[in-house]
């Protein structure tokens, strides 16, 4: 349990700094989706009522909160793999409670407004927000947030303290080494 708790609060941050783009994009549109669902009644609870969302007003409050809150830190790459994984679950939900009645054309949501409008095709064309979202919250949790983020700049202070302990380790170690008892007393002309 350790070790998968270590590998989510410490990804890799050695990766190029153009991750910061697939941040700015996956993180903004999360961030602003969140909004939306407390500015617009149709976009958060009225949505998830007609999805047949359980407990619809708080769902659509949670998902909006955690959708602003986790966009933030994906914006700034702090916690990454941890604001991920809810992510990937929440695409997931997302695709599966929208797509299919659309397919079937059963859906309680507004149809697209031009062709296609149900089956395959349709699917496909209005899941493609979705699949973006989904593959770049993929990317962010297997290759960490890149350089330019602050999991990179929490890794390099947890680094530099850890040098800073281990140099003063050594220093106290090479100095009681030196100092043998007999040597060390007060006065000792050492």
């Amino acid at each position: 349990m350790k070790s998968i708790l270590r590998w989510l609060i410490n990804p890799p941050v050695d990766g190029p700094r153009s991750v910061l783009l697939l941040r700015l994009m996956v993180g903004g549109v999360f961030f602003w989706e969140g909004v939306l669902k407390f500015v617009y009644v149709n976009q958060g609870v009225g949505r998830f009522t007609k999805l047949g969302m359980p407990f619809p007003a708080f769902t659509a409050d949670f998902v909006g909160c955690l959708e602003i809150v986790g966009g933030l830190f994906l914006v700034s790459g702090l916690l990454t793999r941890l604001i991920a994984i809810p992510f990937v679950i929440e695409m997931i939900v997302a695709m599966l409670s929208t797509k299919i009645s659309l397919y079937l054309g059963t859906s309680l949501l507004p149809l697209p407004a031009a062709p296609p409008q149900i089956g395959f095709w349709a699917v496909l064309h209005e899941i493609r927000s979705d699949y973006a979202q989904i593959m770049v919250a993929l990317y962010l949790l297997i290759n960490g947030p890149g350089k330019w983020s602050m999991d990179a700049l929490l890794d390099k202070l947890r680094t530099s303290k850890n040098a800073v302990i281990s140099l003063q380790k050594l220093l106290s170690s090479n100095a009681a080494n030196q100092c043998a008892p007999a040597n060390c007393w007060p006065g000792s002309n050492r």
